[in-house]
């Protein structure tokens, strides 16, 4: 009797939470990561499936950045090293301990690139709302940078734009 009373409940606080949602439109529209001590805003609507750190098997004559292909929920992703790639520098090598906190981050299907990146932790959901200011990228960025955001504790947060990402050619180019 309990178990059906807790279940009514359940079922009565998704129902408003879902009235909410749809009354109030969604939130978030970034997901915030870290790289290499850089703070970066991942477009959820170009960000697919969140998967723990898998060690890739590496893939010969590749630039640094291209870490190697993993076998990601059945699929064969190429995992990119995002600050590496970003930075234009040879990856950092993780300890254990910061390899239990990484994360790979596929990109949307939509954008058919069987691609994952490489982060090294999660910093959860934002929106604009969470910032305090903004500014357009900075002169002579790539053009996958979008605007920069400040938040409320100083920190600079930069947009990256995913499909714009997944179609430099230099992003494509994994060969060294």
């Amino acid at each position: 009797m309990a178990n059906r009373e807790a279940l009514r409940e359940l079922q009565s606080r998704l129902a408003s939470r879902l009235q909410a949602a749809r009354s109030e439109g969604v939130q978030a529209g970034w997901l915030a990561v870290e790289a290499a001590g850089r703070k970066y805003l991942l477009p959820l609507s170009q960000a697919g499936e969140i998967f723990p750190f898998t060690v890739p098997q590496s893939v010969p004559y590749t630039h640094d950045w291209f870490l190697g292909v993993a076998n990601l929920r059945g699929g064969l992703y190429g995992v990119v090293d995002l600050a590496s790639f970003v930075a234009g520098q040879p990856p950092a090598q993780r300890s254990d301990a910061a390899r239990a906190e990484a994360r790979l981050i596929a990109l949307n299907a939509l954008l058919e690139v069987n691609c994952a990146l490489l982060v090294d932790r999660l910093a959860g959901l934002r929106n604009t709302d969470a910032f305090t200011a903004s500014s357009a990228a900075p002169a002579g960025a790539p053009d996958y940078f979008g605007s920069g955001y400040t938040d409320a504790s100083g920190a600079h947060w930069q947009e990256l734009n995913l499909q714009a990402l997944s179609q430099q050619p230099q992003f494509l180019s994994i060969s060294a």
